[in-house]
């Protein structure tokens, strides 16, 4: 589904790309450690799919949603304080359990990497999580660049990594691709002024990414390769 007045294929230079929702499902990991949280402070446990739509802002908002199981809520402050080590702590034990690829996800990256594109990985989860879960899902060597959560001042929405990895791979905002699934995508892209896909089966707290500011929704990550080309 294509929602703006764009021509296919886009030209592009480099493609980067989200990680929970877009290139992993890490749903059951994220609400596991949830659980296990509550547990160890003898709290009500959480289902999977109202963590689903928690998911996007980092690990301290998802802890503060948990803990309040609203998106916008803001616990009592020492609550916060005892739960976010509690939290990480489990995260790290699980956190590429049953993590794994959506589907299209390995076939799409190589078929990017085989057309010569730059690629990177930009996720607000914390480099501690990032990397280890990249790795353990056998996608961290596919990117020339990862950026995380805590590896700028800035994360998205806020445009700041998209103009990073611009000035990285030496490129202009318009010959990247962000591929996402969320609102926190859209916005860092329109913010940047790159072109945006999102896909349907992530998160986006649980709303339709067809209602979003995009570019094409495409049903994986081997459908988006089919919608750009080299620049160059």
């Amino acid at each position: 589904m294509h929602t703006n007045r764009v021509s296919f294929p886009l030209a592009v230079e480099a493609v980067v790309i989200d990680l929970d929702g877009t290139l992993l499902h890490t749903a059951p990991d994220l609400a596991e450690a949830a659980n296990r949280m509550l547990a160890e402070m003898r709290l009500e446990p959480i289902s999977e799919a109202l963590i689903k739509t928690f998911i996007g802002n980092g690990v301290s908002r998802l802890i503060k949603r948990v803990l309040t199981r609203n998106m916008d809520g803001e616990p009592d402050a020492a609550l916060f304080a005892q739960a976010q080590p509690i939290y990480e702590k489990h995260y790290q034990e699980v956190v590429s359990l049953n993590s794994k690829p959506f589907p299209g996800v390995v076939e799409g990256l190589q078929a990017l990497q085989q057309a010569g594109y730059r690629l990177a990985c930009i996720t607000n989860k914390a480099a501690k999580f990032t990397i280890p879960l990249l790795k353990d899902t056998g996608l961290h060597d596919t990117f020339e660049l990862i950026l995380s959560g805590d590896t700028l001042p800035k994360r998205k929405p806020d445009p700041l990594p998209l103009l990073h990895a611009c000035e990285k791979f030496g490129i202009t905002p318009d010959e990247m691709l962000l591929i996402g699934d969320s609102l926190n995508d859209t916005q860092a892209a329109r913010a940047a002024g790159c072109h945006v896909f999102c896909v349907p089966y992530g998160y986006n707290r649980g709303g339709d990414v067809r209602d979003l500011d995009l570019d094409a929704v495409v049903g994986s990550l081997l459908e988006a390769s089919t919608l750009i080309c080299k620049k160059n």
